[in-house]
Formats: structure tokens, C-alpha cells, sequence
């Protein structure tokens, strides 16, 4: 099954899953550990235990770092 990833803040990309991968197989397949991204199916979250049944979804980056920023300690 080929599934359409549109990552927020990147790319869009087709990612091919078999068809008893689940939404965290499919966070995977788009190079990202479950706990660091979540994705959306109109607009909803769902479990990444459940089996992908959408052909196009979002996925949503929960946690990421950067450089350069400033926290109160260098004020």
C-alpha cells in the first residue's frame, strides 16, 4: 500500500507499507521514532497501533531541538 506522508514544516513523500503496517510502522518508514512524531488523519490523531487505513496523512514532529536558541541563564 502506498501511503502519501506530508511531514509539517517539510516534505510531502510516498512511503509504501505493507498492509498490516500500523501508523507507528508507517512514522518509521518515514524516518522518525513513534515517540517523536504523531500522525494525523483528517485532522485527528490516531494511535500508532492502529492499522494505517488512509492513503494520505500527516505527520506531525512532537519534539524538536535546535541550535542557537537562548534561555534565561544567558541574559
Amino acid at each position: 500500500m502506498d501511503v502519501t506522508v506530508d511531514v509539517v514544516g517539510g516534505d510531502e513523500e510516498v512511503h509504501a507499507v505493507d498492509d498490516d503496517a500500523t501508523y507507528a510502522d508507517l512514522i518509521r518508514a518515514a524516518g522518525f521514532h513513534p515517540q517523536e512524531a504523531s500522525v494525523l488523519v483528517d485532522g485527528a490523531p490516531v494511535p500508532g497501533d492502529r492499522p494505517v487505513d488512509a492513503d494520505r496523512v500527516r505527520l506531525l514532529r512532537l519534539v524538536k531541538g535546535g541550535a542557537g536558541g537562548r534561555s534565561d541563564r544567558d541574559a
